[in-house]
């Protein structure tokens, strides 16, 4: 069977690594392909395929990854969930997303959540509440999380325009 290239993305670490796994490839394939590159896990991490998926504990080695294709994207997280809380006007929304879940996706879901017209919403963004940093809509929600809390508080503020 052909190895797919996958991507991993771990808590706490920026950037991406490129890693080969088998389509059928077991808990233990996977911990085996990161050490190759230097990553440990810790006892309480859980693994994410794409977006959407449960965490697979780590405990079983022997026990199949679904979701492994060629192009997915491994999330490694101590986090089961993050808590987000969007802040607009004078409304605060929460919702729980998978650590792997998108910036984009929040957006999504609080568009809809605050029932923006999609004109004004497109003149809106996410930004991390106090700070002016504005995170790529494809930036994984694990990589805004501190490491110690499983929590993320965005503000959705227009667009800053420059007319000139």
């Amino acid at each position: 069977m052909d190895k797919a290239l996958a991507f991993l993305q771990v808590q706490d670490k920026p950037g991406i690594i490129e890693i080969e796994l088998l389509a059928d490839s077991t808990v233990g394939d996977v911990l085996d392909a990161m050490a190759k590159h230097g990553v440990t896990v810790d006892a309480d991490a859980l693994l994410f395929v794409n977006e959407d998926e449960d965490g697979h504990e780590l405990d079983d080695h022997k026990k199949t990854v679904k979701g492994i294709k060629r192009g997915c994207r491994l999330h490694l997280s101590r986090c089961r969930k993050i808590a987000v809380s969007v802040n607009f006007l004078e409304r605060t929304i929460d919702h729980k997303f998978a650590p792997g879940a998108r910036v984009r996706k929040v957006k999504a879901w609080a568009v809809d959540k605050l029932k923006l017209d999609p004109k004004d919403a497109g003149e809106h963004v996410l930004r991390l509440c106090g700070t002016d940093r504005e995170p790529a809509t494809d930036t994984p929600l694990h990589e805004l999380t501190n490491g110690r809390e499983c929590s993320v508080c965005f503000d959705l503020v227009p667009v800053k325009r420059v007319e000139g």
